[in-house]
């Protein structure tokens, strides 16, 4: 029975090994891809079927498990039950803290709340893990001008226009006094 113990004990750092998250694939290379072909799209709608690409790259999580949450906190903002789907975003989040789109989801329902803090602190970090998120981008101006703070704000869409210059968020910049667009 001891020998039996000292062999559960020997194998318990592989049972939890086993529940951590795999590491998020790098697919920045894909995503600077199709980020170019956005940028010499002849129209908006050319665009947006590529932006379905952008959307299926950060959409697709480390494995089955995060899978499941991002796609259960997904259906739940869907449904307008924000608070399930902070629930699996948290649970997301917490799996995989390497993973952006867990933090930009999340930031999303936060803004839809106007909880605009939270928001902003998970858009700041989706946007360390993935700089060139367009998403996260966009939604870290819209959040930043909600808070008053349209000057950043702006600046963040026009970085963000610059990797994307069809996003629908181009319609709320504002042109600065004495330049053109």
């Amino acid at each position: 029975m001891r020998y039996l113990g000292f062999i559960l004990f020997l194998l318990l750092p592989a049972v939890v090994l086993a529940q951590d998250c795999p590491a998020t694939a790098d697919r920045s290379e894909e995503s600077e891809q199709v980020l170019k072909l956005i940028r010499a799209a002849p129209d908006e709608a050319s665009a947006r079927l590529l932006t379905d690409d952008l959307w299926r790259i950060w959409a697709t999580a480390p494995d089955a498990k995060a899978q499941e949450m991002l796609d259960r906190g997904m259906q739940r903002r869907e449904a307008y039950d924000f608070e399930a789907a902070i629930a699996a975003f948290d649970e997301l989040v917490a799996y995989c803290p390497d993973y952006a789109e867990g933090y930009n989801q999340r930031a999303f329902i936060n803004f839809l709340r106007e909880d605009y803090a939270p928001a902003l602190e998970d858009l700041e970090q989706a946007l360390d893990l993935a700089p060139k998120h367009v998403a996260a981008m966009s939604g870290q101006a819209l959040t930043l001008m909600s808070l008053g703070r349209v000057e950043a704000g702006q600046s963040v869409l026009r970085e963000a226009l610059k990797l994307h210059p069809w996003l629908p968020e181009r319609r709320m910049l504002i042109e600065p006094p004495g330049e053109e667009l």
